[in-house]
């Protein structure tokens, strides 16, 4: 099993866009938001194998409790941690 992170900027506007996007992609373990100044908001893991139905219900109630806290008009970096197991092929 191959892991790497990725680093994405987004507006605060966008945050919750973006997390619900990442989550249907399925191979993404972990994600990681962090204000402005590198202190992070909020840190959550996926476990692998989870129906996406299943996921979206389990975080709910965070992203409501994100929603609330996050400051429209700042930048956010959001790291993203994925997997691929042997059998994947890279995306291309």
């Amino acid at each position: 099993m191959e892991t790497w992170t990725e680093k994405i900027q987004v507006a605060g506007d966008r945050v919750i866009k973006t997390i619900r996007e990442l989550v249907k992609e399925g191979n993404v373990r972990k994600i990681i938001i962090r204000k402005p100044n590198g202190e992070v908001l909020k840190e959550f893991s996926l476990t692998a194998g989870v129906a996406i139905g299943g996921i979206a219900l389990w975080l709910a109630p965070l992203i409501a409790a994100l929603g609330a806290v996050i400051a429209v008009g700042m930048s956010y970096t959001i790291e993203v941690v994925r997997t691929r197991t042997d059998d994947e092929s890279p995306e291309e």
